[in-house]
C-alpha cells in the first residue's frame, strides 16, 4: 500500500519538488513578482495536502490563508523556502545505511498527510516510541487540528519523564 501511495505521489504530486530542487531561484523570482502567482503556489498546497475535501476554505479562513502568503511575500522567503529541495537533491542522503537515529521518536499519521510510511521502516531509522493515527488533519496539521497536535506532543514528552 505504501509503495502505491508513493508511486502516485511521484506521479501526480511531487512536480514541486523537481522544480523546486532543479530550478528553486526560476521559480522563486516569477513566485516573488507575482503575488497571484504566489498565492496560486501556495494556496493549492493547502487544498490538496489538508484534510478539505478540495474545498480549502472548509479548513482555512481566507485570513489565514492570506496571511501564510504575505508571510512569504512581504519577507521575500519564497525563495530560500526552496533552497532545502535544492540541497536534498543534490547531497548525499543524510543517514548512512545501516545507520539509525537514536533520539526517542514521536510520528503522528494524519489521514491526509503526503505519504504514510509503515512503521516498520521508520522504525530501522529512528527510534519510534510514540505513533499516532489521527482522525483527522492533513500536512499542515497544525493549523488544521492544532489542540490533537499538542495533546500528541504533551503525550509524547509526558512518556518521557
Amino acid at each position: 500500500m505504501y509503495l502505491e501511495e508513493l508511486q502516485h505521489w511521484e506521479r501526480e504530486e511531487a512536480g514541486y519538488q523537481w522544480i523546486q530542487g532543479t530550478r528553486p531561484q526560476t521559480l522563486a523570482y516569477g513566485l516573488t513578482d507575482s503575488p497571484v502567482g504566489l498565492a496560486a503556489w501556495i494556496v493549492e498546497k493547502f487544498r490538496t495536502w489538508s484534510d478539505c475535501g478540495g474545498d480549502v476554505e472548509r479548513r482555512f479562513t481566507k485570513d489565514v490563508l492570506l496571511t501564510n502568503i504575505m508571510l512569504y511575500w512581504v519577507t521575500g522567503a519564497i525563495n530560500s523556502s526552496f533552497w532545502p529541495y535544492f540541497a536534498r537533491r543534490h547531497s548525499p542522503w543524510p543517514l548512512p545505511d545501516n545507520q539509525r537515529i537514536e533520539v526517542p521518536t514521536a510520528y503522528a499519521s494524519f489521514p491526509r498527510e503526503i505519504l504514510h510510511p509503515p512503521r516498520a521502516w521508520a522504525e530501522r531509522a529512528y527510534n519510534i516510541r510514540r505513533w499516532t493515527y489521527m482522525p483527522a488533519g492533513g500536512h499542515f496539521a497544525a493549523l488544521e487540528e492544532p489542540a490533537a497536535l499538542a495533546a500528541d506532543i504533551r503525550a509524547f514528552f509526558r512518556e518521557l519523564r
